[in-house]
């Protein structure tokens, strides 16, 4: 117990017997404070001159026109508390003079007055003080455990708990508020006030009628008054199928041998699980499963399929299977031989679920067109290949196509060796069967190769030719033969060339025998007018013996020995004394 100064008893007593004193400031602050927490309440907002203030004084509305005191602090004194009741213990003066009430509850909730003493003027400062709780976290109770489409049913309770004031609670469906509608809507809200702290507790309960679309949909409650949201929640939609469909399930393109899988899907919720499945000519009852598997289809298996409820038959779903097939068929096949001039039939006979599209290749080559196979001959001769495509499938067939008859040679053809040291020689030549090949070169030892292919065969032969030759090529097979020939020079004497290609030799050798000809027509004509002249000046008077007619006729005919020689497109200039085995090029 405190012991009061004689200056404050006095003080008190002026106070309480001369109200003429007595200033009571207009206008009622107000503090709001936290349920449960320390509460400041200012005294004249905080503003109090100390050095002018002789006694401070803290007091409170009883009701009823009663007033208690809290606490009183005089000038150059100790802060003396003389609370009792219910605020003994709660409460305290800050430096600025303001009330600091610990542990605030609802009951707190009156007004609060600062007297001030400052020389002869004394004033009071009352503030209104209110409490608010935010309440415990929202939270959905009483959650249906699923919700039918077309009914109204209860979904749930949300409650605030411990509130002041009462929590205004809102339903939210992803996000967007629930309005009551009186029909597919509908919110019942209670509120329950406890006895000892005052505090509320507020329950709102939604009604609703779901539809499908609600099967993902999140429901949540929220309290905007004081910022809080409950968890979302969701729920299992029940409803009654009202349409299924009849998927197939297969590899795409379905073609026979392969499996099929018929699937009934069913809109409702939870979803049916047995099914009637219409086959073709026969009925499938199937439970627990959704589905039903063909195996090793054929294209008698294409058809209308049909699937419906066990329960409700009329409620079917049908699609139609589509197994796809190609079958190709080419006659002639194999290895076929004909001869020369004969056709050859061919078909290609298909058989296919969609449109085809054909091409041919001869020898891996693809041609332009289908083939024709009429008036054979050897360049027929190949393997010919159909390729049958619809969509994905493909389908391949051939045969191997041999042209027989009697060989022709197509080119013989001669060609000096890169070393310079011999020449080759090629002769092609076409046939079926093989031809058997020979070449006729006069006494010389040939290198041969060979190669035949789909009646072509290419021959070629190596030879050093010392002394110009005539070469024969003959093909002979059981059909027939052929023969041609071609000219080779010698590679010991000096050709002459009009250029470096071979190719160009038998033309440049052409060209100078043809200028040979024509300088022995004119040294002919030189000879014979010399010798006209000469008969004619011996005419006139030139008198010669037998014996010395005889000299000269042999005479003569030497002189045309000693003339030229065409071999070979080569011109030889043989001379007298030497031998005529080594002639020499002009």
């Amino acid at each position: 117990m405190h012991l009061l100064s004689s200056s404050f008893i006095v003080l008190l007593f002026l106070l309480m017997s001369s109200s003429s004193l007595l200033r009571t400031v207009s206008g009622l602050d107000a503090v709001l404070g936290q349920y449960g927490e320390t509460l400041e309440i200012p005294c004249n907002n905080g503003v109090v001159k100390a050095d002018d203030v002789l006694l401070i004084k803290w007091k409170y509305d009883k009701g009823e026109g009663l007033s208690g005191d809290l606490l009183v602090k005089q000038k150059n004194q100790n802060l003396s508390i003389i609370a009792s009741d219910e605020y003994k213990g709660r409460v305290n003066m800050a430096s600025n003079a303001s009330l600091l009430l610990s542990s605030s509850t609802l009951r707190d909730q009156r007004t609060f007055t600062c007297m001030v003493v400052a020389g002869a003027d004394i004033a009071e400062y009352p503030v209104n003080v209110l409490i608010s709780k935010t309440p415990a976290v929202l939270e959905i109770s009483d959650k249906a455990e699923e919700l039918e489409i077309g009914k109204v049913m209860k979904l749930g309770t949300c409650v605030a708990k411990d509130a002041h004031p009462a929590a205004n609670i809102t339903w939210l469906k992803n996000n967007k508020p629930l309005e009551s509608d009186g029909k597919r809507v509908s919110v019942v809200v209670s509120e329950q006030v406890d006895p000892l702290s005052g505090l509320f507790t507020t329950s709102s309960t939604l009604k609703y009628s779901a539809e499908k679309e609600d099967a993902d949909a999140e429901f949540s409650c929220t309290s905007e008054s004081v910022g809080q949201r409950s968890s979302a929640v969701t729920f299992t939609i029940t409803y009654s199928t009202e349409n299924i469909v009849l998927e197939v399930l297969s590899q795409d393109p379905l073609v026979e041998g392969d499996n099929v899988t018929l699937k009934c899907v069913a809109d409702g919720n939870p979803a049916p699980t047995s099914f009637t499945f219409h086959l073709k000519g026969e009925t499938v009852k199937v439970e627990n499963t959704d589905t039903f598997t063909i195996i090793n289809v054929s294209r008698e298996t294409s058809g209308e399929y049909r699937c419906s409820l066990i329960n409700k038959p009329e409620l079917q779903a049908s699609e139609n299977v589509l197994v796809h097939y190609l079958d190709v068929t080419l006659n002639p096949s194999g290895s076929v031989v004909k001869k020369a001039g004969e056709d050859v039939n061919v078909s290609l006979l298909i058989e296919a679920s969609g449109e085809t599209v054909v091409s041919w290749t001869k020898d891996k080559i693809k041609l332009d067109k289908e083939p024709e196979f009429t008036a054979l001959t050897f360049s027929h001769s190949g393997l010919y290949e159909s390729k049958v495509t619809m969509g994905q499938l493909s389908r391949d067939a051939s045969f191997q196509l041999r042209v027989q008859g009697a060989p022709v040679i197509t080119q013989l053809s001669k060609q000096r060796g890169e070393d310079g040291q011999h020449k080759v020689l090629t002769c092609e030549a076409e046939g079926f069967p093989e031809p058997a090949v020979s070449w006729s070169i006069n006494g010389s030892s040939p290198e041969e190769q060979s190669s035949f292919i789909d009646g072509k065969i290419s021959h070629r032969l190596t030879v050093v030719p010392s002394v110009n030759l005539t070469v024969f090529c003959t093909v002979v097979n059981q059909f027939g033969s052929d023969s041609k020939s071609i000219t080779v020079s010698s590679l010991f004497v000096v050709e002459v060339r009009m250029d470096k290609q071979d190719q160009s030799e038998d033309k440049g050798q052409m060209k100078m025998a043809v200028g040979v000809v024509v300088g022995l027509l004119l040294a002919t004509m030189v000879v014979a007018l010399i010798y006209g002249l000469y008969v004619k000046k011996s005419k006139q008077g030139s008198w010669k013996t037998d014996k010395e007619t005889k000299k000269r006729e042999e005479e003569e005919k030497e002189e045309d020995e000693d003339g030229l020689d065409l071999v070979s497109g080569r011109i030889l200039l043989k001379r007298k004394k030497e031998s005529p085995n080594t002639p020499e090029l002009l």
